[in-house]
């Protein structure tokens, strides 16, 4: 699929996607079929222009499809990722072609200190600050608890929730009255899920992270929502999981397939823009018809 245009009729069926690994972390440049961002049908219509947005992990997967929605309703952009040159520098490539402004920022989200230079430079490079995405984070299938390390359980929550922590936390002094932050949670946050014990347990508290922060933020006007999607098509797929089961990924949603990234972009963009000035604390599930509560 080289992202020319999307249809419906378009979008990869499970039996499609062969079965394939990578290691951690997994590149987009490296799958196949290689995920959907893009839907050049749709040009945009200027609803978040000149809006400053930083969007981690937004060099592939579901990040890189809001990026490129973002850059063709007008925002500027600060990606953050953390070790993938090739699909940062794509995705940059990719937002210039829409005349799109866009400032790239390696490192490790689970580290405070490089919050904050996020921010900094954000601020140095273009003077504010409108929306955040907290949208990063990694996975480590175990088939127990007690496969479970220290050091994995430790990484996991740094990137998940405390990155997200950290980066909101440095960004508040600069958001104002109508500004919005969108964090992408997980369906396995509603459901679990038997082998993401840990990746599971963050996207919980991503969820009551946003619950509680709108609530925070209410007396500001700044909005806090959260996206929570199910299985996706992204580099987090084949780098975690093994070949059969990337090759059966999403048959067991409704729609008996896999989301592709560019199927969720829409959401980031409405929650970030003025149709949604009275939407805060909410969750918007996108994951193939599966009805989960909350």
């Amino acid at each position: 699929m080289d992202n020319k245009e999307m249809k419906d009729s378009d979008m990869y069926k499970a039996g499609e996607i062969k079965g394939q690994t990578q290691e951690k972390p997994g590149r987009e440049f490296k799958m196949e079929p290689e995920p959907i961002y893009d839907n050049k049908t749709h040009m945009g219509y200027g609803r978040l222009k000149d809006k400053v947005a930083i969007i981690t992990g937004g060099d592939s997967g579901i990040g890189r499809a809001v990026a490129v929605a973002y850059a063709k309703e007008g925002a500027n952009l600060v990606i953050v990722y953390n070790i993938a040159d090739k699909d940062a520098n794509d995705t940059k490539s990719i937002i210039e072609s829409y005349n799109g402004k866009v400032l790239l920022i390696k490192g490790d989200i689970g580290n405070s200190k490089f919050a904050e230079k996020i921010i900094d430079r954000t601020i140095k490079e273009y003077g504010k600050l409108d929306i955040l995405i907290n949208n990063a984070a990694e996975q480590h299938p175990q088939q127990g608890i007690q496969y479970i390390t220290d050091e994995q359980l430790e990484s996991t929550f740094k990137t998940n929730i405390f990155g997200m922590f950290y980066l909101t936390r440095a960004a508040i002094p600069y958001l104002s009255e109508g500004s919005s932050i969108i964090n992408t949670s997980s369906i396995t946050a509603y459901r679990g899920d038997s082998t993401l014990i840990d990746y599971s347990s963050s996207k919980g508290a991503v969820t009551s992270f946003t619950r509680s922060l709108a609530l925070n933020l209410a007396e500001k006007k700044i909005r806090v929502n959260q996206i929570a999607p199910g299985p996706i098509w992204t580099p987090l797929i084949p780098s975690t999981f093994d070949k059969a089961s990337v090759e059966i990924f999403g048959e067991n949603t409704p729609l008996k397939r896999p989301g592709q990234p560019v199927e969720l972009a829409e959401a980031y963009v409405f929650l970030a823009s003025d149709g949604a000035t009275y939407i805060s604390g909410q969750t918007i599930h996108i994951n193939g018809g599966e009805v989960v509560n909350g």
